[in-house]
């Protein structure tokens, strides 16, 4: 039985890009509400998050960008960042304590006070860019992590396991030439944000470190094993990962509706249960997951749910 913390904090409900929003603060409202009517929380360890500092920020996002979004912060309503994404009054401290959260995490898993942590952040952070928002999405919480882990504390070689339904471009980008991180990604394609082809494999010495599997509508839960047996667990064994981060996305439920593929929760948790062995044979069982998508309020938190469950059972 592994011990298992969870990031929260109520400021990740004031980012809010307005009513109908697909991406919204219901989406933690819900999760909170399941894991406490499961009695899931009881089993948690509660890591407080604190505000991401600028210098790990930087170790993916440019200093401009960091800048701009501070720039941006709108006393009142929204702004656009792009079409999909915009910033309320709360959204740059949502998104600073979205980061933070996950760096704690990272400290909390390495001084051996949990096995694995699961970070019920927003804004989510795969989609992001070093130099622009995209994707709802404005710092790219996972990228920041897997820095933090190989300078902060020293543990080089990094296992990003990306199942959100969408293509994680940001995070590619941050590590394509880079052969200390492998990333792997499962997502419906084509689909937004329109990357994540086969044959991207990355680049210069990161060649090979980089493995998409896109997918067409309607794979469920016995093709997305067989493709986490088969694709990631041969390539993670030879990459012999110090630390596990998970991109966690839900919106390859069946019942979401932003995507159209057929995961269950019982998919979500066999997934996590592959991903739980890999991080126990290499990494000494240390996982990081961090919230992605997932738009269908039930589905995400029943999934959610049982995620966290696997890595209590793991």
């Amino acid at each position: 039985m592994g011990r298992t913390g969870l990031v929260y904090h109520p400021a990740y409900l004031d980012h809010d890009m307005g009513a109908g929003h697909p991406e919204s603060p219901n989406r933690l409202r819900a999760i909170m509400q399941r894991l406490e009517q499961s009695g899931t929380v009881a089993r948690l360890i509660r890591i407080e998050p604190r505000k991401a500092e600028e210098e790990w920020i930087t170790q993916v996002h440019t200093h401009g960008y960091v800048a701009t979004l501070s720039q941006h912060v709108p006393t009142n309503g929204r702004v656009s960042l792009d079409p999909d994404t915009s910033m309320s009054p709360g959204s740059l401290t949502a998104a600073y304590l979205a980061a933070g959260g996950v760096l704690a995490a990272v400290d909390a898993i390495v001084a051996k006070q949990v096995d694995h942590v699961f970070c019920a952040v927003r804004p989510p952070g795969h989609h992001a860019e070093a130099g622009r928002a995209m994707g709802f999405c404005l710092f790219n919480n996972v990228a920041i992590a897997a820095r933090y882990v190989q300078k902060k504390h020293g543990l080089s070689r990094i296992l990003i396991v990306d199942w959100d339904v969408h293509h994680g471009n940001g995070t590619q980008h941050s590590f394509e030439d880079d052969p200390s991180v492998l990333f792997f990604s499962t997502h419906q394609y084509p689909h937004y944000p329109g990357t994540g082809r086969a044959t991207e494999r990355g680049k210069g010495a990161g060649k090979g470190f980089t493995i998409n599997v896109p997918m067409e509508a309607g794979g469920g839960d016995d093709e997305y094993r067989a493709i986490f047996r088969k694709s990631l667990v041969p390539a993670a064994d030879d990459f012999n990962p110090e630390f596990v981060i998970i991109s966690a996305g839900f919106d390859a439920h069946k019942d979401d509706p932003l995507a159209s593929m057929g995961l269950t929760e019982d998919g979500y948790a066999d997934l996590t249960g592959i991903v739980a062995g890999i991080a126990k044979r290499h990494a000494k069982g240390r996982i990081l997951s961090s919230l992605e998508g997932g738009y269908n309020l039930t589905a995400l938190s029943a999934s959610v749910d049982r995620h966290i469950q696997a890595l209590l059972d793991s």
